[in-house]
């Protein structure tokens, strides 16, 4: 089934699109996966972009240093958390750009009458970072959540489920605009259909997760046009 008719075969009338921010709004994913491996590597694991993209992609950075300290067999400094969210945050405010596509897919959304909001395995301060260099903090502010704001991150439901709670709709009014099997696994638990961004070809690891897949973000609005809406 493509996107499309996956939208128009919806049950439920959609009333809310929640975004994913890194890798679906914001182009930030091979930034951090610089700095994180450089990090890592500096503590002694030798790692690249391409590893720390493998094994990272949508997880946050609390979640992120357990597994480091398995795998490294010993505990990371107390300061190397925030030391990388730093690094992160500065590299992140001086290069990310939007992914093609992703401010026309925000403009197509408010031209059907649809609510949209971000919730994100980032922090609000790294979420803060990124749109300020994408010039469209003020267009987001009062729509981010974080996997700050509750008690587990993704793939956990929670930060999916706090969007539509603070929307007032039900789960099943919202659509997910993800692009990891993390966020699509939190989609899927949340009860929530999932569109899975994937140009990079992580296709069937998405649709493996409950995701119907689309390539390209210029697409979004033609998509979610198709689906049933609701006031």
């Amino acid at each position: 089934m493509s996107a499309r008719e996956r939208m128009a075969r919806r049950g439920i009338p959609l009333q809310l699109v929640i975004f994913d921010c890194d890798g679906v709004l914001v182009d930030s994913e091979a930034i951090a996966d610089r700095v994180v491996a450089a990090s890592l590597t500096a503590q002694g694991w030798p790692m690249t972009p391409e590893e720390s993209s493998r094994r990272f992609l949508g997880m946050s950075l609390a979640d992120m240093v357990p597994m480091i300290e398995r795998e490294m067999g010993r505990a990371l400094p107390d300061g190397w958390p925030a030391e990388v969210l730093r690094d992160l945050m500065q590299a992140q405010g001086r290069e990310c750009r939007p992914i093609a596509g992703a401010l026309s897919a925000i403009d197509g959304v408010e031209q059907l009458n649809l609510a949209w909001r971000v919730a994100s395995n980032s922090s609000h301060m790294e979420m803060a970072a990124k749109f300020t260099a994408l010039g469209i903090l003020g267009r987001v502010q009062g729509r981010l959540h974080s996997f700050e704001d509750v008690p587990r991150g993704k793939p956990a439901p929670d930060v999916f489920l706090a969007a539509a709670a603070a929307q007032g709709v039900p789960p099943a009014a919202c659509v997910v605009i993800e692009d990891s099997v993390l966020g699509a696994r939190a989609a899927a638990a949340a009860g929530m259909d999932c569109l899975g961004f994937a140009p990079h070809g992580i296709e069937e690891a998405l649709r493996a997760e409950g995701a119907t897949p689309f390539a390209s973000m210029f697409e979004l609005p033609t998509l979610i046009e198709a689906a049933p809406r609701g006031r």
